[in-house]
């Protein structure tokens, strides 16, 4: 395993724990359909919330949030409702978070952006 996967899975498994801590809960990780993966699907109280997990070592290329480009908000927004019409979930009660996590000598920082699309 290459450490560009490994950052990534240590990304999504401290995404998953950030989420636990703020009362959530983590219902999937790495859901996968023909179309494509979600990291982490969520449930926050009140709704489902697909999140959107982007893990880098460093700002040097960029924030990790800069990676949502429209495309990708619009691709994640559909396998969301494919997540929701597999299980029997109504697509209007489905958000789209993204978490970006940049390394830091404590662990991760981390920013999350709340209904991105």
């Amino acid at each position: 395993m290459n450490s560009n996967k490994r950052l990534g899975e240590r990304g999504e498994r401290a995404a998953a724990a950030y989420l636990a801590e703020l009362g959530w809960t983590v219902l999937e990780r790495n859901w996968r359909c023909r179309e494509g993966e979600l990291d982490i699907v969520a449930h926050d109280g009140l709704r489902h919330v697909v999140c959107e997990v982007k893990t880098r070592s460093s700002t040097d290329y960029g924030d990790p949030l800069e990676a949502i480009t429209p495309a990708k908000a619009a691709r994640l927004r559909r396998l969301a409702w494919r997540w929701a019409s597999e299980r029997g979930v109504p697509g209007a009660n489905v958000g789209v978070d993204v978490l970006g996590l940049v390394t830091d000598r404590d662990g991760f920082t981390i920013e999350h952006l709340r209904e991105v699309c």
